[in-house]
């Protein structure tokens, strides 16, 4: 794709330019403003696609609506780099995802024109209603209030729940259904299918709006009637068309689908149906990475690809030669080959079964592994089912999105004791992603639950012989967390052999202080401890594997055995590794002094692992400060 020369978006600083445009110009902008988002992100990687794909649904939305006084609420975020570009923050847009730039995704602390917190999927709609009924409540009638949500969020049940209260609760909402039959991988479920099929027709609509109009300047509609009549009309409708409208059927009117690509016809049905009464919803299609022939031949990859050529697409990969794999393609490989062992296994992930590695299995496998969409209780809820009529589910969620499973995983799946194996990805400071994606509650949030075993392997040996030990009968609920990016090992294939679980290792004899980690972060405690031992300094390193059940032996031993103890993990500090560690101590009357460190008490933003972990005092320089 040719980089074309600008000069409508330069003089765009904030929506009210935009707005000051004719509408023919507009045409000139999208292609302008999907050239910067490609120019920009070839160097400076990110989510790229996505973007791309709401180009013109970005631009007609500022054009129509007058944010930020009107509330545009985006799904997500991955989308958001034009809107980032059009609302004041084109000149700092380099800095996108870098450690003190511009956020990953759309939040309230950096622009008034970001109205809600967004990262995790299919929170829009929900978010978006109350804040139109605060408007109403408010006397700003005329206040607006936009959620764009793709096909994939929608299969989360949190749109579902926003959706039946939308259908009961008096509003105004305005709901954009970005259909790009994508989420990260290809969009799954019967509402894939359900949107492929919809279509309603515009000559109908149009001719319904004008009625509507005109029945209430005759005073023969008033919001006491419109429901009835509304109800009756999608009964006709659907007897007419032999299709059941499920928008119409909640009482949303439903307008669409149309083509997310011509702003022109974007523009005049948003002017058409902005002030309509009620909650509206209007279904757009789009593509995924449009108007970048790579990105939309390959959108899976193009949803985040790193650095690439503008010109021709061309990832720029580094040279990995000779680099240990990664943590989630050690995962992949391990269950496929524990897979062909145990006919009981089976993978489960919401979503993301590029991410994290499913993929590999669902290859060779297709039948024992399941995408369930962006649905993460359901995801686990479904594990526990399928583990209570005698199967294996490895159920593989990245660590911040299980949040969104918590009472799953504790009513469904630990009450009942099942063996459903958790897989939590990106464990830990993931970097660039920011504080909506570090995976840092996991192990505080987890540890009190009663039946669940938790552990975090050091390194690639591990991690394989955790998940070995996992599908053994009578283990029950196991959790394995592990970190994104590369391992420490680059013969990482190693035969696999059951742990014991609740046990840890002692890698080095030391004198007066131990050091106690769990996890990865242990190969960076075990070069400090070689340093030291370099320098005459001796220091006791144990690798604890399991936080639950979190061997009381190694316990005993350092509390009786050394003045201080020093505990190292990549997850907050409060609630886990060194609280265990601290409890135990106070329990059973030992008085080591204990230093913890783990992240802090506060949202991490957004940087590479290696400054994030700098900042929060957990890198080598800061262990070896606590261990001196």
């Amino acid at each position: 794709m040719k980089i074309e020369p600008q000069e409508l978006l330069p003089n765009i600083n904030l929506p009210a330019d935009l707005r000051a445009l004719p509408i023919e110009d507009l045409p000139q902008v999208c292609n302008e403003l999907r050239q910067e988002i490609i120019r920009e992100l070839a160097n400076n990687p990110g989510h790229f696609a996505s973007g791309l794909g709401v180009v013109e649904l970005t631009v007609a939305l500022h054009y129509v609506f007058n944010t930020p006084y009107d509330r545009l609420v985006w799904d997500v975020g991955h989308q958001a780099a034009g809107h980032k570009i059009l609302t004041g923050r084109r000149k700092t847009f380099s800095t996108y995802r870098h450690l003190g730039g511009l956020r990953p995704f759309p939040s309230p602390e950096e622009s008034e024109y970001d109205t809600f917190a967004c990262g995790h999927a299919s929170n829009s709609i929900s978010a978006a209603l109350g804040m139109a009924v605060a408007a109403q409540g408010h006397g700003e009638g005329d206040r607006q209030v936009v959620a764009v949500i793709g096909d994939g969020s929608m299969s989360g049940g949190l749109a579902f729940e926003g959706l039946n209260n939308v259908s009961s609760t008096p509003n105004n909402l305005l709901i954009i259904l970005n259909d790009n039959n994508m989420s990260i991988d290809r969009s799954v479920g019967g509402m894939k299918h359900y949107l492929h099929q919809l279509h309603t027709s515009s000559f109908y609509n149009n001719l319904r709006y004008r009625l509507s109009q005109q029945l209430v300047r005759w005073g023969l509609l008033g919001e006491n009637t419109r429901q009835r009549i509304l109800r009756f009309n999608n009964s006709v409708k659907s007897l007419l068309s032999n299709q059941q409208n499920i928008f119409e059927g909640l009482n949303i009117r439903y307008f669409g689908p149309i083509d997310g690509h011509d702003v022109i016809e974007l523009v005049a049905t948003l002017r058409q149906i902005k002030n309509m009464k009620g909650p509206k919803l209007l279904h757009i299609h789009t593509v995924k990475g449009k108007g970048f022939q790579a990105a939309e031949e390959n959108p899976t990859i193009y949803h985040a690809p790193g650095k690439y050529d503008p010109e021709t697409g061309e990832r720029l990969s580094c040279n990995t030669e000779g680099l240990p794999p990664r943590y989630q393609d050690v995962f992949g490989e391990t269950l496929l080959e524990l897979a062909k062992q145990n006919d009981k296994i089976v993978g489960i992930t919401p979503a993301m079964a590029t991410g994290c590695s499913l993929s590999i299995m669902m290859k060779e496998m297709p039948e024992r592994t399941f995408d369930v969409g962006i649905a993460e209780g359901h995801a686990v809820t479904f594990a526990g089912g399928l583990a209570k009529e005698g199967l294996v589910p490895f159920c593989n969620i990245y660590s911040s999105f299980a949040q969104r499973a918590y009472d799953n995983i504790i009513h469904d799946v630990a009450l009942c004791r099942l063996p459903v194996v958790f897989c939590l990805d990106r464990a830990g400071l993931v970097g660039q992603d920011g504080a909506t994606h570090h995976g840092a509650f996991d192990l505080a949030a987890l540890r009190p639950i009663p039946n669940l075993t938790i552990s975090s392997p050091m390194n690639e040996h591990e991690l394989r012989c955790l998940m070995y030990t996992a599908q053994l009968p009578d283990n029950g609920p196991f959790v394995i967390r592990y970190p994104r990016g590369r391992g420490a090992l680059t013969d990482w294939r190693c035969p696999l052999v059951e742990l014991p679980v609740g046990c840890g290792r002692k890698l080095t004899e030391g004198n007066d202080v131990a050091v106690l980690t769990l996890g990865p972060i242990g190969n960076v405690v075990a070069e400090v401890v070689r340093e030291l031992k370099e320098a005459g300094r001796f220091v006791a390193h144990y690798d604890m594997r399991f936080l639950k059940p979190i061997d009381q032996d190694i316990l005993g031993e350092v509390g009786k055995g050394y003045k201080r103890i020093v505990t190292v993990e990549d997850g907050v500090v409060q609630g886990g590794l060194g609280s265990a560690v601290v409890e135990y101590m106070a329990d059973h009357n030992l008085h080591p002094e204990v230093i913890r460190l783990g992240l802090p008490d506060s949202f991490v933003e957004h940087g590479t692992p290696e400054e994030l972990y700098h900042i929060v005092g957990l890198d080598a320089e800061a262990i070896k400060k606590a261990l001196s």
